[in-house]
């Protein structure tokens, strides 16, 4: 069996459940069965080990519980043993294989863990992800995972397969953050007096609230989609959604709320609300925990590419160094880590979709540590009168921003085609002398506009992998990004593999 074709870079994901006409399940039980051996042939490999101990946990996903039974059948009956935990948040994954102690010691620790997750995808959707005690695999492992998963499946005799257990990990996780913040703030309920909701969108953020946030004193009354729900009925459980961004900044609003939380479904990335309801989220999320950190020691801050021109001179403003770097979590996390091997400080790596990892915590995408570092300037921040908020009065937003997304028409090359179209319009652009490149780019084009003809920029880039040309603009002023599209949609007109209607509907407004 071939399942290279459920890669989706450093994840497995796939149609796991029926329920969305012309989406044929393609992640099934048996697939999670072979997956998850083959992680197991690829541990033993790895460690030189006959046997392993492998962790599985889960979210919310209504397809949990057929794929768990898959993967705890493909260890086991490989002759591995298995740790079931339950309903978990991915970070926790990572976070169990340091924890030696609640395991009684390092040799009882498990060898990896498998997450069942599909992140913020429809409900028909799960996936795997895959953690060694030193990071989450790369796309090259999960590459050779499935080479391995391929191989004629065959059980080991009934006397020679592994044990399985089930033991949650979240409790111990959570208190550990709980005591982070009682550190921090030296005091043992820091946010009493303090309104503080969380929205986990039927996903496996709902611990945080009363596992986090009640120990440390603070009222979570009005929070919202606490309890799971696979089909995530009230909103996506996703930080970068419009609805579910818009949702969580009403309740704020409505129950009169000091701070408002939000997780995407696995609880990896995190967006806030302020008390007065506006979004603390993309550039002004990476902001704010780029204040705090780099109050504590200056630094670079790495991020995606789409960030605003208004965060590099923020970020420099308070001592740091800004890196705009690429798209994809693992992109920015793996830059982070080889500027500290070089003896650049970088204490956060940060993309403007939530994924946030500091160096301080093995640099973890963990949306729950991010919010836990927040509440702790929270609390130190009203002990002197004062509003998260205020540590980003300074950051400039753009007046105008837009986000298009021009598909490619079907059966074309889309990755030769893209590359040669950015290609083109660098080329372009050079004969404009009101459009300027912007210096230190790693992905697609950046491109600078005078004042005449948009203030802002443009960034035109492939998408990871999608067959889309995503397109970012932002401008200083109203009707600058109508420039900006404007120039480009004369431009893009003469490629005839590409729908416009994106940037065609956009100017119609």
């Amino acid at each position: 069996m071939d399942y290279s074709r459920l890669r989706n870079g450093n994840d497995v994901r796939g149609i796991a459940s029926e329920g969305v006409p012309g989406e044929e399940v393609n992640l099934t039980k048996t697939a999670a069965r072979d997956i998850a051996r083959g992680f197991c042939l690829w541990l033993q490999k790895r460690l030189r080990k006959s046997r392993v101990l492998v962790a599985v946990g889960h979210d919310s996903r209504i397809s949990a519980a057929e794929l768990l039974s898959g993967a705890g059948q493909g260890i086991t009956e490989s002759g591995n043993d298995l740790l079931i935990t339950g309903l978990s948040s991915t970070p926790s994954m990572f976070m169990l294989l340091q924890d030696a102690a609640f395991f009684g010691g390092e040799n009882n620790v498990p060898d990896g863990a498998i997450m069942l997750t599909a992140s913020h995808l429809p409900f028909n959707r799960n996936g795997l992800k895959f953690f060694t005690k030193e990071s989450g695999l790369e796309a090259d492992e999960v590459k050779e995972v499935l080479a391995l998963a391929g191989d004629p499946y065959e059980a080991v005799p009934e006397t020679a397969r592994g044990n399985a257990k089930t033991e949650s990990y979240m409790d111990k996780y959570a208190a550990d953050l709980v005591k982070k913040v009682r550190d921090a703030c030296n005091e043992e309920t820091p946010l009493k007096g303090k309104k503080i909701i969380v929205d986990a969108g039927g996903g496996a953020g709902g611990f945080y609230a009363e596992k986090v946030l009640v120990p440390l004193g603070a009222d979570i009354a009005g929070s919202q989609y606490l309890t799971p729900d696979g089909y995530f009925k009230g909103h996506i459980p996703n930080p970068e959604n419009e609805a579910a961004m818009q949702s969580i900044c009403a309740a704020v609003k409505r129950v009169k709320a000091d701070f408002g939380v939000i997780f995407d479904t696995d609880v990896d990335r995190a967006g806030a609300v302020d008390s007065t309801g506006e979004e603390i989220n993309r550039n002004r999320l990476i902001a704010l925990i780029s204040a705090i950190l780099l109050s504590e020691k200056a630094g670079t801050v790495v991020t995606d590419s789409v960030t605003s021109d208004g965060l590099a001179e923020f970020i420099a403003a308070h001592g740091g160094k800004h890196r705009r770097f690429k798209r994809g979590y693992k992109n920015v996390i793996n830059e982070a880590i080889r500027l500290n091997a070089a003896g650049e400080y970088t204490p956060l790596a940060i993309e403007t979709s939530g994924h946030a990892a500091l160096k301080e915590n093995y640099f973890l995408d963990d949306g729950a540590y991010l919010i836990t570092r927040l509440l702790i300037a929270l609390a130190k921040a009203a002990k002197q009168g004062k509003n998260l908020s205020d540590l980003i009065a300074d950051l400039k937003m753009p007046a105008e921003a837009a986000e298009l997304r021009f598909k490619f028409k079907p059966d074309c090359d889309f990755k030769t085609l893209g590359a040669n179209l950015i290609e083109r319009l660098k080329e372009y652009s050079a004969t404009k002398p009101y459009i300027t490149p912007a210096k230190d780019n790693y992905e697609g084009v950046r491109l600078n506009f005078d004042k005449a003809h948009g203030a802002g920029w443009l960034l035109v880039r492939m998408s990871l992998h999608e067959p889309i040309l995503p397109t970012n603009a932002e401008s200083e002023e109203k009707g600058g990004v109508k420039k900006i599209v404007s120039e480009l949609y004369a431009f893009l007109k003469e490629f005839d593999f590409l729908d416009l209607s994106p940037a065609e509907n956009y100017l119609k407004q």
